[in-house]
């Protein structure tokens, strides 16, 4: 006998059920994906954090070693010199010297003065360049290609624009430190025979593009071995919050970028 009812209720039931599973499983699959999504979301939290621990940790290796090599040249350009000049002072203290080896020891100590003297404008220059804070990147850039030039180890070519109005003072030291350093890694490693330089500006970018035509290298070995040069490009690059590139390969030289925007 039919039972109208009780039919009714019957599927009244099975919907309510079925209701119920579908946002048990709703409700179930939104807690997955959310626990997915804060995973991820975490995930790349550390891997930022690392990544600003690597940063970190590459500053202050950079920061020693830059410390080391002011430390020695200021040990061998400046403090044996000055030994020396003391040494001659000293002697020209004594009794009894004859005019002939005054004078002598009198060129000497001139002589030893002028090479301090001049090491120690050296080493501020490379401290701070003069011609950056005086007349800008421009000028700076110019200054280091026409030094790398006048080696007469390598061709060099460059265009630049002027950033004067552009960047801050902070950021083309670190614009100009990257340059340095690429030509500096360019004359230890490549054997290259020409290197190009090209600085560009426009309203949102300020674009660093390096060349040389050198031996090159493997580049994810290089990632791997990370020396200090790179890793103070890379950290230069992290303080800009620039973009940075690379293409080379064993034979086929190097191409750097480096992007920095502005506003």
């Amino acid at each position: 006998m039919y039972n109208g009812p009780q039919q009714i209720t019957n599927i009244i039931i099975i919907a309510l059920v079925l209701l119920l599973l579908m946002s048990a499983a709703i409700v179930i699959f939104f807690y997955l994906s959310r626990k997915r999504i804060v995973k991820t979301q975490l995930e790349k939290a550390n891997l930022e954090i690392a990544h600003q621990k690597e940063m970190l940790q590459a500053t202050i290796i950079v920061q020693e070693e830059e410390r080391k090599r002011i430390a020695q040249d200021l040990h061998d350009a400046i403090s044996s010199k000055l030994n020396i000049v003391s040494l001659n002072a000293n002697m020209l203290s004594e009794s009894g010297i004859p005019s002939e080896e005054t004078n002598k020891i009198a060129d000497s100590i001139l002589q030893v003065t002028a090479t301090v003297l001049e090491s120690s404008r050296q080493i501020a220059h490379d401290l701070l360049p003069p011609t950056l804070e005086k007349f800008g990147l421009k000028a700076a850039l110019e200054e280091l290609c026409e030094e790398v030039s006048e080696s007469g180890t390598f061709k060099v070519t460059y265009e630049l624009a002027d950033t004067q109005n552009t960047l801050t003072s902070s950021k083309a030291l670190h614009l100009f430190r990257i340059a340095q350093e690429l030509f500096s890694n360019s004359l230890k490693y490549s054997k290259a025979t020409s290197l190009s330089l090209s600085l560009q500006a426009n309203e949102n970018i300020i674009s660093l593009h390096y060349k040389d035509d050198g031996k090159g290298f493997d580049l994810s070995e290089a990632k791997k071995a990370k020396g200090l040069g790179m890793l103070g490009i890379e950290n230069r690059v992290q303080i800009l919050e620039a973009t940075y590139s690379i293409e080379t390969s064993p034979g086929k030289g190097m191409a750097v970028l480096v992007s920095v925007p502005v506003n």
